[in-house]
């Protein structure tokens, strides 16, 4: 299986001549649906939900998502299927889990989303926009480095509690270069610490696991 990060915090799987993209958000470019036969969307903010690229998409994708997405996909061509936390689906010849309900804590006046992760395979798992501990073992944890929700600390708490083979960084879009800098510097220490594959990779750069 073949991972490649796109813009923020979108990644394109790709296996047996099947994709499957997670989070085609508004801060990602295309085209990264092209050729897509599946999408996985973990909740409903801008940054990981593109309700007009979604619409102008293939009617041949299929969709899958929490139910508080699915409510705002009315036009969508494709089959929209809602799934929840403990559910396991198979979709363009992957199979996924899904784990989690909530989004972290963000703002104190603002309502907490619906969020689900998903554990593709049995070996990539996407939390979403949450700090999900699934029950499963994997080997590649897609790590959120940067967020008005997240802290340094509790990101590195995340890395010692699943101790992945490989983490790489996702919801980082939000960095200038100096920001990034500083994320390739913490993802380095922790993989020393670990000796593990921690690292942020660049927008269009791919990894081939298993």
């Amino acid at each position: 299986m073949e991972l490649t990060k796109y813009g923020h915090a979108c990644v394109r799987l790709e296996k047996d001549g099947k994709v499957l993209v997670i989070d085609p958000g508004t801060f990602t470019e295309d085209p990264v649906l092209d050729g897509a036969d599946a999408v996985l969307i973990t909740h409903a903010h801008f940054d990981h939900l593109d309700v007009e690229r979604l619409e102008a998409a293939s009617p041949g994708i299929e969709l899958w998502t929490c139910a508080e997405v699915a409510t705002q996909l009315a036009g969508v061509p494709m089959k929209v299927q809602v799934v929840q936390h403990g559910d396991t689906f198979t979709t363009a010849g992957f199979t996924v889990r899904a784990f989690g309900e909530w989004h972290a804590t963000n703002h104190p006046d603002v309502p907490i989303a619906n969020n689900v992760g998903f554990l593709v395979d049995e070996e990539v798992f996407y939390p979403g926009d949450a700090l999900t501990v699934p029950e499963a073992e994997f080997g590649t944890l897609l790590v959120p480095t940067g967020a008005p929700w997240l802290k340094l600390a509790e990101m590195v708490e995340y890395l010692r509690t699943i101790r992945p083979a490989r983490a790489y960084s996702t919801h980082d879009g939000l960095y200038n270069e100096i920001g990034l800098g500083l994320v390739d510097n913490w993802l380095k220490m922790e993989a020393d610490k670990q000796g593990a594959d921690i690292r942020r990779l660049p927008i269009g750069a791919s990894v081939t696991l298993g």
